[in-house]
């Protein structure tokens, strides 16, 4: 990978193209690569706010936490609120030292890892349950955003100002798209996880994590070359 490029991409300024040459949207491959990891992690931030719902207030034999709905209520709240609070303060901090492509990056392995402990959360309860999903829910919203940023930044880098609000329109659709099948899919894939309690692989709620982590896992390695080209700077 180009250092200079690299550099560019992790600065607070956006590069976009010299305006001496306009390259169409199909010929910019910088910006075509960022559109799977943009679809990859949307589809799976639209799944993963679909299931933790279902799965919370699932009885405990079925794999789930048997939260009432009030509870489940506050802890999508503070995930929230907490969401808010690392947007205003603390992500531009972590931008300015990883930069954008790093912190993409780390952000998704870091997120595979939380909700690698989820299913794990079964064997828990009380308090110590409340604070463990309160915890991994506001990490991972934290990580969810900060990936998001990310890949839209690099998006609006590999364009020029004049092709930003094109560009952004095709990769909204795209991800839009993405997003309308991942409740149907979340949603499928639960119901099929309920009937698997007694399987002595990944049963019940294992499996719906372990494919959740595979999407992400998808996202993650997308963001690497030879998928992700990153723009070069002009001469």
């Amino acid at each position: 990978m180009d250092t200079k490029a690299f550099k560019a991409l992790s600065s607070k300024e956006g590069y976009c193209d010299p305006p001496r040459k306009k390259k169409s949207l199909l010929q910019n491959r910088p910006w075509i690569s960022t559109l799977l990891p943009y679809c990859f992690f949307s589809l799976h931030d639209t799944a993963y706010s679909e299931i933790l719902s279902l799965w919370a207030v699932s009885d405990r034999k079925y794999g789930g936490l048997s939260f009432s709905t009030k509870d489940t209520g506050q802890v999508l709240a503070m995930a929230g609120a907490s969401l808010l609070v690392y947007q205003l303060v603390i992500y531009r901090w972590v931008h300015r030292i990883l930069g954008t492509v790093n912190s993409a990056r780390i952000a998704s392995a870091v997120s595979i890892l939380v909700l690698a402990t989820y299913p794990f959360m079964t064997y828990l309860s009380g308090v110590k349950l409340s604070l463990a999903l309160c915890s991994a829910a506001m990490m991972r919203s934290a990580l969810a955003i900060t990936v998001t940023t990310g890949i839209s930044l690099l998006q609006n880098n590999a364009v020029c100002q004049e092709q930003r609000g094109t560009a952004n329109g095709i990769s909204t659709t795209a991800m839009s798209f993405f997003k309308s099948i991942a409740p149907v899919g979340a949603g499928a894939l639960f119901s099929w996880a309920q009937k698997r309690q007694d399987v002595a692989f990944l049963p019940g709620d294992q499996v719906v994590f372990m494919v959740l982590n595979l999407v992400q896992l998808l996202g993650l390695i997308s963001t690497f070359e030879p998928f992700l080209v990153l723009p070069a700077l002009p001469e």
